[in-house]
């Protein structure tokens, strides 16, 4: 046992590499291989969405073990059947992307908590950053997909008045009630797998305020185009129907998917604060 200064008789901080809790790289590779060639079996991801979800499981899985696959896992599975089961009328109402992930969607929700995992200092802190992350992700997940099954128009975070079902910012109690579920089930999985019950709490009030934000700026930032042709909102640059859209309001280059990569970003530095302070 170390010291950390001469007298002091508190140990010192752990080694910054933690290789009991790692995996070899590839055998954490083909675990995730196998996981995201199942996701794109049942359509859940695209074929390129499948080769983006093995990098970052592979990362995930190496970095944090099995606790970490385990958030992954859970955050994968619920949303993949979230988004199926729920009536998401966006879809609809705002021609969004559809429940199959492609690469950009699986990088957005995913992404922050990989590259966190790689620059973690220990795979104690790797551990924490995932969790937060991908609670941040599966709150947002959970939240617009469930908000699908309310009968009362979402409301606008910023301004507090309707707006039709899918718009960026909008909010409703059942899918306020599904991110809850969404974040608690990341955290519980995590915290079961490693043994440590400081994760749930950690996923549960950082994947709220991961949503939360994902929220503002999605309100505020987020581009919001029209089809002057089908005279219909909409998320997209080019309608389905062919016709170029018109911004109508926010930032023309920051989509959805930017707005989920900035959430799960934010959440992976709140998980890492988080462990300096309690988990390290």
């Amino acid at each position: 046992m170390g010291y950390n200064i001469e007298g002091d008789p508190r140990p010192a901080r752990p080694p910054l590499l933690e290789p009991e809790n790692f995996l070899p790289p590839a055998l954490a590779l083909g675990v995730s291989a196998i996981i995201s060639l199942g996701g794109w079996a049942t359509r859940a991801l695209t074929g390129t969405g499948a080769l983006a979800a093995t990098a970052i499981g592979g990362v995930i899985l190496w970095r944090t073990g099995w606790p970490g696959m385990a958030a992954l896992g859970t955050f994968f599975v619920g949303a993949s059947l979230v988004s199926r089961l729920a009536p998401d009328r966006s879809l609809i109402e705002l021609d969004a992307k559809g429940a199959q992930r492609d690469p950009w969607q699986v990088l957005a929700n995913g992404g922050a908590a990989a590259i966190g995992a790689l620059v973690a200092p220990t795979s104690g802190a790797a551990l924490w950053i995932v969790t937060a992350s991908l609670a941040a992700a599966a709150a947002d997940t959970w939240a617009t997909s469930c908000g699908g099954w309310s009968r009362v128009a979402p409301r606008h975070i910023l301004t507090w008045q309707f707006v039709p079902a899918g718009t960026s910012g909008g909010v409703t109690l059942a899918g306020s009630f599904g991110s809850l579920v969404g974040a608690a089930s990341v955290g519980i999985a995590a915290a079961l797998a490693a043994s440590r019950i400081a994760l749930f709490p950690l996923a549960l009030v950082l994947g709220m305020l991961g949503m939360t934000v994902d929220s503002l700026i999605g309100a505020a930032l987020q581009g919001r185009f029209h089809c002057p042709a089908c005279d219909r909102s909409t998320e997209r640059r080019v309608h389905r129907c062919g016709s170029r859209t018109t911004l109508s309001g926010g930032l023309r280059w920051l989509t959805n998917d930017g707005v989920n990569g900035l959430a799960t970003g934010l959440a992976a530095l709140a998980g890492l604060a988080a462990w300096r302070w309690w988990g390290g």
